[in-house]
């Protein structure tokens, strides 16, 4: 996990406007760390139309659309810190935003280690409280 998952795809304490410039952002984590095209991100908003990726616990996982695999370069995970939180619709709000782009059925393994850390709700919290990177990234080693 912490091979795709670097200090250059965290950004802490950001502040976003709405749920569109939260997606956008964890985007083009993605887009300058050359996991993705450009035209990925339009793909994460458009599955953000198609079904929230809102998970519950001040989490979303924005990713693209089952038509966006050619547009993913390498596997890769962005995490956008949002302590003051953003809303996301139907009154939820969403503090960490984790953006995957899988390789072939790689998407689905990087899920998995998402949810088990974030099934743990003091773990949300320590991203959400975060003062560096190395923070977060301590909380995914060892998760496979």
């Amino acid at each position: 996990m912490t091979s795709i998952l670097t200090a250059e795809n965290i950004l802490l304490n950001e502040q976003v406007t709405d749920k569109e410039s939260a997606i956008r952002l964890t985007g083009q984590v993605l887009v300058d760390r050359g996991y993705v095209e450009p035209s990925y991100i339009d793909k994460m908003l458009e599955r953000e139309e198609l079904t929230s990726t809102y998970m519950g616990n001040y989490v979303a996982i924005p990713h693209g659309t089952e038509d966006s695999k050619s547009e993913v370069k390498a596997s890769g995970i962005s995490v956008v810190q949002v302590p003051e939180g953003v809303d996301f619709g139907s009154g939820n709000t969403v503090k960490v935003l984790f953006g995957i782009a899988g390789k072939g059925n790689e998407h689905l393994d990087i899920l998995s280690n998402i949810a088990i850390v974030c099934s743990e709700e003091e773990n949300v919290e320590k991203i959400v409280k975060a003062k560096s990177k190395e923070e977060i990234l301590a909380l995914f080693e060892g998760v496979e």
